[in-house]
């Protein structure tokens, strides 16, 4: 299971997506949510996605290619304040584009700080994958930074604002640090391209 990952490439234009065109599994999510940390502990991997210590500097959809069966899919990080309008516009622009017009996505990732709150733009994002009528899982991410006792919190802040999340069905809490929930992740990943 998951022998080969690899990087294939960055994309700034739907036009340039892989020609090969396989499954995909998206990741999205607020600048600075922890989505090249996951890539890299899921697969074990220290140097599969290059982690940018300044928010907002992916600005390209980035190709992982996991054997030859899926793409992993990491879109642009969303909401970060530094950087401009005409620039916020132009990745929310690429990130439309892509799922309006990508035809291959099996699953979407909406990854989210367990720490947090969802954001009026993670509830613009659900309201585009429901649109659209995407499949998708809700990732509660870094939860290592969390007590046990903020663990019911996080999930009640979660339900409040998405009422269709159920915990250890399409919600997950997850931790690239300790490897919480690594092994649902591949499970679902397993179930779903390998059996």
């Amino acid at each position: 299971m998951f022998k080969e990952q690899k990087f294939i490439k960055s994309v700034y234009s739907i036009d340039d997506i892989p020609k090969l065109r396989l499954p995909e599994i998206v990741l999205c999510g607020r600048s600075n949510v922890g989505k090249s940390s996951f890539i890299n502990s899921l697969f074990n991997r220290k140097d599969l996605a290059k982690i940018s210590s300044t928010p907002g500097k992916t600005r390209s959809i980035n190709y992982y290619q996991i054997d030859n069966n899926f793409y992993i899919v990491d879109l642009p990080g969303y909401g970060y304040a530094k950087v401009s309008v005409s620039e916020r516009m132009k990745w929310a622009k690429l990130i439309e584009d892509f799922f309006s017009n990508s035809g291959m996505i099996n699953l979407v990732m909406h990854i989210i700080d367990s720490r947090h709150k969802p954001t009026e733009l993670d509830v613009q994002l659900n309201t585009l994958l429901k649109n659209l009528n995407l499949s998708y899982l809700f990732l509660m991410n870094k939860s290592d930074k969390l007590k046990q006792s903020e663990f019911k919190t996080s999930f009640k802040n979660l339900t409040e604002q998405f009422s269709e999340a159920r915990l250890n069905e399409n919600t997950f809490f997850y931790s690239s640090i300790k490897g919480t929930g690594k092994k649902e992740i591949k499970n679902f990943l397993f179930s779903t391209f390998y059996s």
